[in-house]
Formats: structure tokens, C-alpha cells, sequence
């Protein structure tokens, strides 16, 4: 499968979507997690189809979605799922809330692990659990891992759950076999819960392989909680589909006291194109990787020819690269220079946590290579 092109820059422009309707027409947007590729064909023609018949209602049942995940979760990564044990909703970040709700008392910790995806500060507190900061280890330098003896002192110390994101955003860390063991052996002993955002878990390279928490060990399935969706991978955010996967008698109980309106919040329109992308979207998927992968190399070699200094790491899954643009002089939110004299969108660093993210931005490369090497201009020549 040759890699997939982005769109133009005119024709993206005529999106609505936040990534293209939040800033004006001078600015490249380079924040928001969408990508800039054509809908896959087979997601598009489903759609067509179902506006064609009018099928505008409510999703009758999460087992059409959940068998079709469970052929694209054994084919792509090994993942034995029931479609018994998994119930749709809306999206990830609800599918999390509902397991938060259920998992802990109010008031309980939850820990999460910055530099992380923004919206993780406020879905404990939305389940009416408070927030405990368990930073990653390392850097850009030698890469990040799990701090596994902080978070083992986190759950001592009350915690009850842990929001895991494997792979990790916004550092693209993919999490080895024998961590997510650990973590898991981790849990049993304080018999906490890992909720696991794996949105991007299709969006890894191959050097160090997506490994499905579920996947890794009999802790894992006792004590996990899987959230995912066909909406990172496919570019499908806007239509408003996730799942909620267990592999326990735990976790089939903890899906189980969820309140039903939690499955009928899954849009049909999402339903009916996650479908059609787990079954039949495999190959357009690997072109969008060959582009990604391409992508996130060719950031490495622009930015060191010209804008030296930059901390970056290669990530090994998402389109999103994580920068340390400490080097530039541009204080603690240098996406603000970036985006008021250089007229490129990255998103503030300081949102992903408020100490590790100094001196950083966000910067997604699931555009065109031109766009991101005009990007990287831009920003060279605002220093």
C-alpha cells in the first residue's frame, strides 16, 4: 500500500473542525490532535450509505462494533477480545469517567502520569476523585519510563486508580511487555484499578510495538480496564465512538453497574464508520503510517539543521512530537511566540503539566511534509 497523501492546504481549509475553524487563515494549525488525510474510502462510502437510507437513529447494540474490534484487535496486534466484555460510548474520555466513577469512592486518588493529554487533570475530578501527579522518568534525552516505585508509594498512600495512556501522549512512549507487568502487579497488591487509554494504540512503528494492557498478564486483565477507539487511527473524532473492554469477572462487573444511558450516548454514525474502518480500513491505515513515519524523521532532520538546540525525541507511536524549546529563549510558553510572530498553532507545553511542561509545545505531524517544513521555517525565523 503506497502512503497517503494529506489533503491541500486550500481544501483543508474548508473544514469546520477545531483543528481548522479556531484559527485564522494566516496561522498553520498544528495543535489539535486530527489529521489532515482523506476519510479512508470504505469509512466514507459507509457513511454515504447510511445517510443514503436515512439511518439517522439511535445505535441499536455494542456488539456490532465489538466484533468488529475484536477481528481488527487479534489481526493487528494479538489481542484475544470477548465482544461480550465490551460495551460502546461516546469516547474515550467518557468511556474513562464512567470506569473512574465505578472504580473509586469521591474523594479517592486517581494517579496520573505528566507530561500527559490535558483533559486527564479534569476526568478524575468530573468522576469526583482528585488528581495525584506521579511525573514520568527520564526525558528527551534517554527517553521516559513509568515511575513504577512512585506510583507503588501513590496507591500505598490511598490512591485507588490509575489513568495508564499506552501509548503515551504527548511523548509517544510505548510501554515495554514486562513495565506493563509490573504496573499490573502493582495494582493487584493495592487491589486498585488501571484504566488504560489506548486510543493510539494503531499508531505505533514497529521498533517498539503497541502492547495491549489487557494483553500482558493475569493482574492486568484482574485489575484492568481497556478504553479505545478506531477515532485517533482513522481520524473519526467528530462522530463520537469508543469502547470499554474488560477481560475479568472485575472488570465485567465494574462495565456492568455503568448506567445504561453510558451505551446509548455511542453516535450510530460512529458506530457504522468504526465498523467499516476495523473491518475494511487496514490498508489505508498502513499508508497513513508510512506517511507518519516519514514525517516524524523528517521533523528530526528540520529541526536540527534549523532550529539546533530543539529536545526532541522520535517518538515510537502517535503523529505528535514533544519539544523542548528551551533553547529559543521564549520563557515557559514559547507555543505563544510560535503562534503570535510565527503564525504556527502548537499546543502550550505547561497543558500537559505545569512544571514538566516549561519551556515546551505540542506539535502534531499527521499533515503534508511541505506544511511541516514551512512550519519549521516559521519558527526559525522568529527567533
Amino acid at each position: 500500500m503506497p502512503n497517503i497523501a494529506a489533503e491541500s492546504l486550500d481544501r483543508l481549509r474548508t473544514r469546520t473542525s477545531a483543528k481548522w475553524a479556531l484559527f485564522p487563515a494566516d496561522v498553520l494549525p498544528l495543535p489539535v490532535a486530527e489529521m489532515d488525510f482523506p476519510l479512508a474510502e470504505p469509512v466514507a462510502a459507509a457513511l454515504h450509505d447510511a445517510v443514503r437510507r436515512s439511518d439517522t437513529g439511535y445505535a441499536a447494540s455494542s456488539l456490532p462494533q465489538a466484533e468488529a474490534f475484536a477481528s481488527f484487535a487479534e489481526t493487528r496486534f494479538g489481542w484475544i477480545v470477548d465482544p461480550a466484555r465490551v460495551t460502546s460510548t461516546a469516547d474515550v474520555s467518557m468511556g474513562i469517567v464512567e470506569a473512574l466513577r465505578q472504580a473509586t469512592k469521591p474523594g479517592d486518588g486517581v494517579i496520573i502520569t505528566p507530561p500527559i493529554y490535558p483533559p486527564f487533570f479534569d476526568l478524575a475530578p468530573e468522576a469526583s476523585a482528585r488528581i495525584v501527579e506521579v511525573p514520568l522518568s527520564g526525558g528527551i534525552g534517554d527517553g521516559w519510563s513509568l515511575d513504577l516505585d512512585g506510583i507503588d508509594a501513590a496507591f500505598a498512600a490511598g490512591a485507588r486508580a490509575m489513568v495508564l495512556c499506552n501509548p503515551h501522549n504527548p511523548v509517544g512512549l510505548v510501554h515495554s511487555v514486562e513495565t506493563l507487568r509490573q504496573l499490573a502487579e502493582i495494582a493487584a497488591r493495592h487491589n486498585a484499578t488501571i484504566v488504560s487509554d489506548e486510543i493510539h494504540g494503531a499508531l505505533s512503528y514497529g521498533e517498539l510495538p503497541y502492547v495491549p494492557f489487557l494483553t500482558v498478564s493475569d493482574a492486568a486483565r484482574e485489575h484492568g480496564v481497556a478504553v479505545t477507539s478506531a477515532s485517533k487511527a482513522f481520524n473519526l473524532a467528530g462522530l463520537k465512538c469508543a469502547l470499554i473492554v474488560t477481560a475479568s469477572e472485575r472488570g465485567d462487573a465494574l462495565r456492568a453497574a455503568m448506567p445504561y444511558e453510558v451505551e446509548w450516548r455511542t453516535s450510530i454514525f460512529g458506530q457504522i464508520a468504526s465498523i467499516a474502518a476495523f473491518r475494511d480500513g487496514g490498508e489505508w491505515l498502513d499508508g497513513v503510517r508510512g506517511t507518519l513515519d516519514e514525517n516524524r524523521r523528517l521533523l528530526a532532520t528540520l529541526l536540527a539543521e534549523q532550529l539546533p538546540g530543539t529536545g526532541y525525541r522520535i517518538p515510537d507511536a502517535t503523529y505528535l512530537a514533544w519539544l523542548d524549546l528551551g533553547a529559543l529563549g521564549w520563557g515557559d510558553r514559547p507555543a505563544e511566540r510560535a503562534l503570535d510572530v510565527a503564525k504556527v498553532a502548537l499546543t502550550p507545553g505547561v497543558d500537559f503539566g505545569a512544571e514538566v511542561g516549561r519551556g515546551h509545545a505540542r506539535l502534531n505531524f499527521a499533515c503534508s511534509p511541505d506544511l511541516l517544513r514551512e512550519a519549521v521555517a516559521r519558527i526559525a525565523a522568529a527567533r
